[in-house]
């Protein structure tokens, strides 16, 4: 039994040290796997969790658990370009640039190896955030951990055309082409913005209906109008549908990426066609017009517009009033609005009409002063003599300067009584100042009429007496004509001898006859006081001349015969008396 037992306790001792034996091989094994795994993990490209044991100013060392340490620039461990607060023991993320160089320090990079984490992360098609860091040929920079190109085209959905405002915003992105190996990243924000929208549109098109009003931001501007996103589906807004009042231009009111209510107005669902409005969202001004604004009234209002024929005052947002140029003055003749009206000029007027259906005001400007065509007569009788200066001529006659702003007509006819005058300007010129007599006032038509030759009495008047027939009067030729010949009888008055009259011979013609400049002797035939002529002959002339002689020596004879016959008379009075005497 005891051999049996130390036989036993041998073999028990041999098992016992067989297994010390074999846990010291099983141990050297794993150090040596241990050791040959740790070399492998200090490969260069390789990252690894490295530990801070010491703080430096501008540096860090870490130890990644080698041989040696490795030396890390304190600018690397920024976040958003804040510098971390570091102590010795903190864990990072390191990328193996190295294993040693010739101080025997291992090469590390954390940014790398940050990097590294960030592109095992992303693929093709996923969507990133990303900060927008730098303008760069054909789009821009976006941070997303490494830098990716977003192209132009791919920024918004329509086209960007200053890339520039985008810089340092943040925002969503898809991955559209990644390729690791040469370390290119293309993004796509117009990608997740054209999903966002098709949803929304879906979400709009569901819950929009005519007469509405729903919230919409301005996408773009026309001459005509402006297009309103109301979510995923654009309405138009027309330039008549943005205010009750005059709006010249869309960008006079709007701007894009304004915020605004607006009216759904119509809605095609079919062809997913919207009409908007601004203005109907207040309402229509117009409806309290005539009660605002009643005929005679005086209303205060801003010019807003001026044309040839008036201008537009704006009475109150959305209502206007034209004054149209005839109703700008009493007196004078304006040929354009802009000769006493400016653009944003605070006027008075009176409402002369309204026409509601039509949306039309007529205002007054002249009626704000009294007209003062109505007392120009009052103040100016007719016949009143009047001195005032020539303010313009014409082929018609001259236009002088009666009143503030009035102006009176002396007519070429009413010049001279007796002067052929074939223009005014003959006789007068701008600044010359004239008296004449009033003629005429016409208040309705506006018309002032004055006279200069009625200052002097009219010489036809005595004419009839001063050239009876048979009047032998001798003249001036002031023009030989086919059909007679004129001769002036005194200055401004002239007779006519037609050619019947020249000759008792038959003459061709008058101007083998008399030259202007002749003097010649005529006798009168006739006067003619209504057309102002009078009818000259000088074949008439001899006989005339005889017949004046015969009646002067009649004329004598009568005078002898009386003056006897009162030498006779006188002689027998005389005596007669001697005999009543004795």
């Amino acid at each position: 039994m005891v051999e049996n037992n130390e036989t036993i306790n041998e073999e028990n001792e041999e098992e016992s040290m067989d297994m010390e034996e074999m846990d010291m091989e099983e141990m050297e094994m794993s150090f040596e796997d241990m050791l040959e795994s740790g070399l492998k993990e200090l490969k260069a490209g390789n990252v690894v969790k490295g530990t801070i044991v010491q703080v430096n100013p501008d540096s860090v060392v870490v130890d990644v658990g080698g041989k040696s340490e490795g030396v890390i620039p304190s600018n690397e461990f920024r976040i958003e370009d804040k510098q971390l607060e570091l102590k010795v023991g903190d864990e990072f993320d390191v990328l193996i640039e190295r294993t040693e160089n010739e101080s025997g320090l291992i090469s590390l990079s954390k940014e790398k190896a940050d990097r590294q984490k960030v592109w095992n992360t992303l693929e093709e098609g996923a969507n990133v955030e990303g900060r927008i860091v730098s303008r760069i040929k054909g789009g821009l920079s976006v941070d997303i951990g490494v830098n990716a190109f977003l192209p132009g085209s791919q920024v918004d959905l329509r086209p960007v055309r200053n890339l520039e405002k985008m810089l340092g915003q943040n925002f969503e992105f898809k991955i559209i082409k990644l390729n690791k190996r040469r370390g290119n990243i293309v993004l796509s924000r117009r990608i997740l913005l054209e999903e966002q929208r098709e949803s929304q549109r879906s979400d709009t098109l569901k819950t929009l209906e005519e007469g509405q009003t729903v919230e919409g931001v301005v996408k773009n501007l026309t001459d005509y109008g402006a297009f309103i996103d109301l979510g995923g589906i654009d309405g138009l807004l027309h330039i008549t549908d943005m205010s009750w009042g005059r709006v010249t231009h869309p960008s006079d009111i709007l701007s894009v990426g304004d915020k605004i209510n607006v009216k759904v107005l119509k809605f095609d669902r079919e062809k997913e066609r919207v009409s908007l409005g601004l203005k109907q969202i207040a309402p229509d001004p117009w409806l309290e017009v005539e009660a605002k604004f009643p005929v005679g009234s005086r209303v205060n209002g801003k010019v807003v517009s001026l044309t040839d024929y008036g201008s537009f005052v704006e009475l109150e947002e959305g209502v206007e009033g034209l004054i149209h140029v005839s109703e700008m003055s009493w007196t004078k003749r304006i040929k354009h609005p802009n000769k006493i009206l400016s653009i944003g000029d605070e006027i008075e007027s009176v409402v002369l009409a309204l026409d509601v259906p039509n949306r039309r005001i007529s205002l007054g400007l002249k009626q704000i002063e009294p007209n003062p065509w109505e007392v120009i007569g009052e103040k100016f009788p007719i016949g009143t003599v009047i001195e005032g200066q020539v303010k313009n001529i014409t082929d018609f006659g001259i236009f002088v300067g009666v009143d503030e702003g009035i102006d009176g007509l002396v007519h070429i006819s009413d010049l001279s009584w007796v002067k052929r005058i074939k223009h005014p300007s003959e006789l007068y010129k701008k600044g010359d100042l004239v008296k004449a007599a009033v003629l005429n006032i016409d208040r309705e038509n506006e018309r002032f009429s004055l006279g200069i030759k009625q200052l002097t009495p009219d010489p036809w008047e005595a004419i009839p007496n001063r050239f009876a027939p048979g009047t032998i009067l001798r003249g001036k030729v002031t023009s030989v004509t086919d059909f007679g010949i004129f001769l002036e009888v005194e200055e401004g008055i002239e007779g006519l001898i037609h050619v019947s009259e020249i000759s008792k011979e038959k003459i061709d013609t008058p101007k083998s006859f008399a030259n202007v400049g002749d003097d010649l002797e005529a006798v009168v035939l006739n006067v003619d006081t209504v057309d102002r002529k009078i009818a000259l002959s000088i074949k008439h002339l001899s006989d005339q001349k005889e017949k004046a002689e015969v009646d002067a020596f009649l004329g004598a004879q009568k005078s002898a015969t009386s003056n006897l016959g009162a030498l006779l008379q006188g002689a027998m009075d005389k005596e007669s008396g001697k005999k009543d005497e004795e």
